[in-house]
């Protein structure tokens, strides 16, 4: 029977009581989504430090060698939408326990791998079941966090989280490397994977299936095999050339199928992406924020990785500790650009600075020299970058699925993902090129035999791809200052998506 406010019992039960374990809850639920975050962006950096352990393990060749990353890339970011998907129609609980296990299970399989191929298809199904995790963690946490002030600390941790774990990884790729083994690098994620499950199988609630849904064959399909020959395009520019038929014909075919994609949208019955999630005017702007982002972070973690160990002989410990002031910087402005400063300001003042913050650090690293210290030339602008970077990512996260309809929740979630690593895949290939040329262009005329000429073409290499990161972020301010919407943002979760052209 209900009963109004005014019937309820004062006194022994009061009701703040009973809504405290229901966030005490909510919290511990965000642990659960953070951990299995950490361990999918982890997986982007923690096996580069440990390619040349496994290649002499395994025997490979350094042609070969891209294919242990390109393979999980290519699954992870070629179905990703497909995942977020699933997790809509089939529950977002059972996606999410059922990624963690595909995803431990893989690693395992990978770290026993016998033979390289036995690694690449390890690999390719980390992918798989990596794009089923990540859409249905993020919108998890959408669905779980409805209070304003809440969900803004919530997709502060998450935003520092996905800024930070490259970097972590980097830094426990090293340890694991230097202490135990490269397989360790693949086995810790059962670590991660039970204790996420634990809390998940104990915290998430089930949630009904929509069994009058049905999953879009055609946009799967023509959506799948876009985004795999994006990725794939971008990958071959990296070993490859851009004049390569495998480069600008996948390029090619993947931005037909996807814009073949876009026009079946606007005539299924049940779109996989409904267009109404793209067309929010913040949302946009969110989606574009992360991608752009994702392509610029790369300048950071890529590059000057190779300069640390290449350049300045850092260990790989050293290598992953030199980034801890960077993360820490982010962490301390994702958090407070979700809880204090979207909120007062809104985010068209908040994320363009936070772009513009991240490329002059990037400037700031264009200077970097065989001589430069780390405590007075390295982590000055390491901090001022990865305080733009907290910026950028955590607002832009947590607008890309605000407002979006419980349904369209797991959809939303993973076009943030997708737009991460196809961010990633363009940075990746377009700052390899423009490195490898800087190269060659110094070395023009000169003695390659030479030391120290060999050193300086490759800080040249570096400071061409910290210009190109800047130039990144610097484009990142421009679009972010057009299209973010003045004022502040009203938080209704619960409130259908509005569409605005």
């Amino acid at each position: 029977m209900s009963r109004t406010a005014a019937d309820a019992p004062v006194g022994p039960v009061p009701v703040a009581p009973a809504e405290a374990p229901a966030s005490r809850r909510r919290w511990w639920i965000l642990v659960v989504i953070g951990i299995a975050q950490l361990m999918v962006v982890l997986d982007a950096t923690i096996v580069n430090i440990a390619l040349p352990s496994a290649q002499q393990d395994l025997g490979f060749t350094d042609g070969d060698r891209q294919w242990v990353v390109t393979a999980y890339a290519l699954a992870f970011g070629s179905l990703l939408l497909l995942g977020g998907r699933i997790a809509d129609l089939f529950g977002r609980r059972i996606t999410f326990l059922t990624g963690l296990v595909g995803f431990a299970a893989a690693s395992a399989l990978g770290g026993a791998a016998g033979s390289f191929e036995v690694l690449i298809a390890a690999r390719a199904l980390q992918g798989v079941f990596g794009a089923l995790l990540a859409p249905a963690a993020l919108s998890l946490l959408t669905t779980t966090f409805t209070d304003a002030r809440e969900r803004a600390r919530a997709f502060g941790v998450y935003g520092a989280i996905a800024g930070a774990g490259g970097a972590i990884g980097l830094l426990l790729g090293g340890v694991l490397t230097e202490t135990l083994d490269w397989r360790w690098t693949l086995y810790v994620n059962l670590v991660f994977a039970v204790a996420a499950f634990v809390g998940g199988a104990i915290l998430l609630q089930r949630t009904a299936r929509d069994r009058s849904a049905t999953l879009d064959v055609p946009g799967t399909l023509l959506v799948s095999t876009g985004l795999f020959a994006v990725v794939y395009g971008f990958s071959n520019a990296e070993s490859h050339d851009w004049g390569h038929v495998a480069t600008w014909g996948c390029l090619l075919v993947g931005a037909g199928l996807l814009a073949a994609f876009t026009w079946w949208q606007t005539r299924a019955a049940h779109p996989l992406l409904p267009l109404r999630v793209l067309l929010d005017r913040n949302r946009g702007a969110s989606f574009l924020a992360v991608l752009i982002s994702g392509a610029g972070m790369f300048g950071v973690f890529l590059f000057l990785t190779y300069y640390l160990q290449a350049s300045l002989f850092y260990t790989p410990i050293e290598t992953g500790l030199a980034f801890l002031p960077m993360v820490a910087g982010l962490m301390i402005t994702a958090t407070l650009s979700t809880g204090v400063l979207v909120p007062r300001f809104g985010p068209r003042p908040v994320v363009p600075l936070g772009m513009g913050v991240a490329a002059a650090g990037l400037v700031w690293m264009t200077g970097l020299d065989l001589g430069s210290g780390y405590a007075v030339h390295v982590m000055p602008p390491l901090v001022i970058t990865g305080l733009g970077m907290g910026l950028v990512m955590a607002p832009a996260m947590s607008l890309a699925t605000s407002g979006v309809a419980a349904e369209d929740a797991g959809v939303a979630s993973a076009t943030v993902n997708t737009m991460q690593q196809i961010g990633g895949s363009i940075g990746t290939a377009l700052l390899n090129t423009l490195a490898a040329s800087a190269a060659t262009d110094y070395l023009a005329g000169k003695d390659p035999r030479d030391p120290a000429v060999m050193a300086q073409a490759q800080l040249e290499s570096y400071a061409t791809s910290y210009w190109w990161s800047a130039a990144f972020f610097a484009a990142g301010l421009v679009v972010s200052a057009l299209l973010y919407r003045r004022g502040r943002v009203a938080e209704d979760p619960d409130a259908a998506p509005v569409i605005h052209m």
